[in-house]
């Protein structure tokens, strides 16, 4: 098979059954450590805090386990172990825990991304909350969150002015001072502007709960998920250009295209 030919569905099926195995068992090894005393965290980098824990290498060495056994031909792309490559041309993408200084404190908006790409971008994505319980799936035909309220489908917020839009973000605590500046023309003109839940934000825009989400410096394994559930249920993800995103860098999330327009003519300048 080549990244172009197209996968039927019996193909698709089976790859949202190991999408899900995967999101099961990060569930577990997330868990396992949520909350519990002497939880600790080394850092990735020197010059700022960027926490990597037991809980993050547990669940993404859990999930290219099963990976091994059910899709060996498949290439991963994982932040905690990095590039194994693959034959079939397409890549699973895995974040284990998006947030994880969240999860240091405790809070419940972390989460584990799951995308299935080829040369193109993602085809299916996966943002799971293992402590909410929620499982939000975009991509194959399908828009759709599981959890404690039950089964629903997916669908993104309908057009409307900036001045009514709700905002997601994790500036200031990313994103250079240029960056920042673009953030707040944008910011000045909404709603609302509420700050972290890293990849919840996205998750609620494929609700229909929020309008928009501004990041910046951000890597594959941050968006590829998010891509694929927000587009899924509607909306629309790109660059702060206006084009594809899921490479990472800066990243545009917005609930519709007029939405969209309107907050990428403001971090333009």
């Amino acid at each position: 098979m080549t990244p172009a030919d197209p996968l039927t569905l019996a193909e698709q099926a089976e790859l949202r059954a190991v999408a899900y195995a995967l999101a099961d068992a990060a569930r577990v090894e997330t868990l396992r450590h949520f909350r519990s005393d002497g939880l600790t965290a080394d850092t990735k980098e020197t010059t700022h805090f960027d926490p990597v824990t037991v809980a993050d290498r547990a669940a993404e060495a859990a999930m290219r386990a099963i990976l091994a056994e059910r899709r060996p031909q498949d290439a991963i792309l994982g932040e905690e172990f990095g590039t194994t490559q693959g034959r079939s041309g397409l890549t699973w993408v895995l974040d284990p825990i998006d947030g994880t200084r969240g999860y240091l404190s405790g809070t419940p908006t972390w989460g584990v991304l799951i995308a299935l790409s080829d040369a193109r971008g993602p085809l299916l994505g996966v943002i799971d909350q293992p402590y909410i319980g929620e499982r939000f799936t975009g991509g194959f035909g399908l828009a759709q969150v599981d959890g404690p309220m039950g089964h629903k489908p997916l669908a993104t917020r309908g057009p409307r002015p900036l001045a009514e839009a709700i905002l997601f973000t994790t500036f200031p605590e990313i994103g250079t001072p240029a960056e920042a500046a673009a953030f707040q023309r944008l910011s000045s003109r909404v709603k609302l502007t509420r700050y972290g839940t890293d990849c919840y934000a996205y998750a609620l825009v494929a609700a229909g709960q929020v309008d928009l989400v501004v990041e910046a410096g951000l890597q594959a394994y941050d968006v590829q998920a998010p891509i694929a559930v927000i587009e899924a249920a509607g909306g629309v993800v790109t660059d702060w250009q206006g084009r594809p995103a899921h490479h990472g860098g800066r990243i545009l999330a917005a609930a519709n295209a007029e939405i969209h327009a309107a907050a990428l003519a403001l971090l333009q300048g």
